[in-house]
């Protein structure tokens, strides 16, 4: 059986929040209701910064360590942890229940909801991060979507080798291992799994399931190109 569990697709050395992976379960076991309670039981709320006029912060739990640069127009809704030196840039929005890593980035209109991300992990532009992880140094490409819920509302479930897996998760995006690298408007539907290091193509639209270490998802387009003045217009 393929091995789900955090260090398959993370460093967790010398992470501070790295006790959030509970010891023998998959990766995904971090989200929802674990993280909740991690959050919970958080007692550092401090604000470590000089918040600059236009910067939204909604409800007391939300914690910013120093080096952060927080742009106006972002908007924060406890309870967050943001680590130290992060950038949220102009209308990024991060919704509950989310860890951002030290020298990670959300991006300008970028919405963050219910999700870890790792020391180094970018979502620069008009991304859409629900109920996942990203790995250590993972780049979005703009425009990608981390999609965390099925239309037909049920428990997001993957089928690898056969084998249908349960997450218990209704709401579940994506688990992003380290270095990986999305192309511009990639959508991950619920339950992707990539492997550190891989690479998805621009427009490349993903299923839920495991993609192993250092994959690439191309996507081949047929193009055809006309003069326009061989064109008959009427």
């Amino acid at each position: 059986m393929q091995d789900f569990s955090p260090g398959t697709f993370f460093s967790l050395e010398g992470w501070l929040h790295a006790r959030i992976f509970a010891a023998g379960q998959p990766a995904w076991s971090a989200l929802g209701a674990q993280l909740a309670t991690y959050l919970d039981a958080w007692e550092d709320w401090s604000i470590q910064i000089n918040l600059p006029e236009g910067v939204h912060i909604l409800g007391s739990r939300v914690h910013i360590a120093e080096g952060c640069h927080i742009e106006p127009g972002a908007v924060i809704i406890g309870p967050a942890i943001i680590g130290a030196n992060a950038q949220i840039r102009t209308g990024a929005y991060v919704r509950q229940h989310v860890i951002l890593g030290e020298g990670s980035l959300v991006g300008a209109h970028t919405e963050v909801k219910g999700a870890i991300l790792f020391p180094g992990a970018k979502a620069p532009h008009q991304a859409y991060v629900g109920d996942s992880i990203l790995g250590r140094d993972v780049n979005l490409g703009a425009g990608t979507i981390l999609s965390n819920v099925k239309n037909v509302g049920r428990e997001v479930t993957m089928r690898i080798g056969g084998e249908v897996i349960h997450t218990g998760l209704r709401k579940f995006g994506a688990i992003l291992g380290d270095g990986v690298k999305t192309g511009c408007n990639t959508v991950l539907n619920p339950g992707v799994l990539l492997g550190p290091g891989s690479i998805t193509y621009p427009n490349a639209t993903l299923r839920g399931g495991f993609y192993p270490p250092r994959t690439i998802i191309k996507v081949r387009q047929t193009q055809q190109t006309i003069e326009l003045d061989s064109l008959r217009l009427t």
